[in-house]
């Protein structure tokens, strides 16, 4: 490849310029979310190639289906690219590693070769967007940042610079968060979007009109459960085969490639990538350490209360949340007068590494614990008030008290004042409308639809 790009694995994307420069979020092999998700392919020998031969690895945030553990050897003998995250989380951990890691400056062009260079932007929910100007083409990378947190404005700026753009981007059926969620009768309580299973090709001319690109490529959205008590959200992942085939058609004329591809930036033209397919496989949770049966013992209870205690908001929200492990269940009391709690239940071992770790998050989204609202039942379930709170400010960006979330807000709202505020206000008016209900189906379908794809 002289001049191009090839998309690859969950997230991986691959720059050329007379040879590999830069690669995304390599997750080449292993498990993610503690043993919960696997590659639905196998990345190919010459993408294998590519990735090892790549100066530049650029890391969007710390979920490990871009931060992988199990492939770090691909990437910390490279010059690390991060984008400047409040808290400087993975920059700590692989400086302190010996690592060569350069913080991307906020909406600042570096160059990376003679025809390849990249803009970044860090979100206040520690998500990082990426633009790699390929000798005049631009890849919009947003990987997970599906809702706007601080960067459409400047992605609109710079897309409208270019005649040919591709944006890559989570799009599925929503089991990439939290879903496994039950009524407190132990039923199931699926939120209303995973139920409604929305056509792709209305998600993608939505994330087209949000940021003006020309094409769509699907992004951070393929991979396969092989945890025996996870594999029941595999229903309501996407597949492959979901986004067409060499044309890409995934209906209502829609520009989408495939999810995998190889795309030609001098002659304007894509080959389709065709991956081996990983042949299913179930492993039982012991694989990973796992038992239902075990119990919390006290270091754990209190080190669990420590955890939840610390994050000063949450009592401004619950009343109270409860572990239930083992069959055992502890209940930590947070504040009172709201009428509502959690409670989560999960394997010892991977809830208290994932306290301990203070990577909740992916406890969340591997979709194995299964969590219980108490009470008023808030518009969005765990949001605004619970998963960003915890999963985003404190566990990557280090902010847990009032105080440290006051500079948290103040240090990238210095950063493009009006782009904060503007998104502050979206979300705002977003968590004041059920997800559930006509006013928000309103709301969002005159919001995609005023948005003017501009070329």
């Amino acid at each position: 490849m002289d001049l191009g790009f090839d998309t690859i694995g969950n997230a991986t994307l691959i720059c050329y310029d007379r040879g590999p420069v830069l690669v995304t979020d390599p997750w080449v092999r292993g498990s993610a979310y503690f043993g919960s998700w696997g590659l639905s392919h196998a990345v190919p020998a010459q993408q294998l190639d590519a990735i090892e031969g790549a100066e530049f690895a650029w890391i969007s945030h710390g979920h490990p289906d871009h931060l992988n553990a199990d492939s770090e050897s691909y990437f910390v003998n490279k010059r690390i690219l991060l984008p400047d995250h409040v808290g400087a989380r993975i920059c700590k951990t692989y400086r302190n590693a010996g690592c060569d890691v350069t913080i991307l400056k906020d909406r600042q062009w570096l160059r990376l070769s003679e025809r390849i260079r990249v803009l970044c932007v860090a979100d206040r929910n520690q998500d990082g967007i990426l633009f790699v100007d390929i000798g005049g083409v631009l890849v919009v990378n947003l990987n997970d940042a599906r809702w706007d947190n601080g960067w459409l404005l400047t992605a609109r700026w710079v897309v409208a610079r270019f005649d040919r753009s591709f944006v890559l981007s989570l799009t599925g059926h929503g089991d990439t968060d939290m879903i496994n969620l039950r009524d407190e009768n132990g039923q199931p309580a699926l939120p209303r979007s995973v139920i409604e299973k929305r056509p792709l090709a209305e998600k993608i001319e939505n994330t087209l009109r949000l940021v003006g690109a020309s094409a769509f490529v699907p992004f951070s959205s393929l991979h396969r459960y092989q945890r025996t008590d996870s594999v029941w959200a595999a229903e309501h992942s996407v597949a492959a085969e979901e986004y067409g085939g060499e044309a890409g058609d995934v209906g209502s004329g829609v520009n989408t490639l495939p999810p995998f591809v190889r795309y030609n930036c001098m002659a304007d033209t894509f080959d389709e990538l065709r991956p081996a397919p990983v042949a299913p496989s179930l492993y039982e949770p012991q694989a990973f350490g796992d038992d239902w049966s075990d119990q919390l013992d006290a270091a754990d209870v209190r080190d669990a209360a420590s955890y939840f205690a610390a994050i000063e908001h949450l009592a401004q929200a619950w009343d109270f949340v409860q572990l239930r492990v083992g069959g055992k269940e502890h209940t930590i009391d947070l504040g009172r007068g709201h009428g509502r709690g959690l409670t989560f239940e999960a394997p010892r071992t991977s809830l208290m590494k994932a306290i301990r770790g203070q990577v909740f998050d992916d406890l969340l989204i591997g979709n194995f614990m299964r969590t219980t609202i108490h009470g008023a039942q808030p518009k969005h379930g765990l949001y605004p008030d619970f998963t960003p709170y915890v999963a985003r400010y404190a566990d990557n960006g280090g902010a847990r008290t009032k105080a440290e979330l006051k500079a948290y807000w103040a240090a990238y709202r210095q950063r493009a004042p009006l782009e904060f505020l503007l998104s502050h206000w979206s979300l705002r008016c977003k968590n004041l409308l059920r997800p559930d209900s006509a006013a928000f189906d309103l709301l969002k379908r005159g919001f995609y639809r005023g948005l003017q794809h501009r070329r």
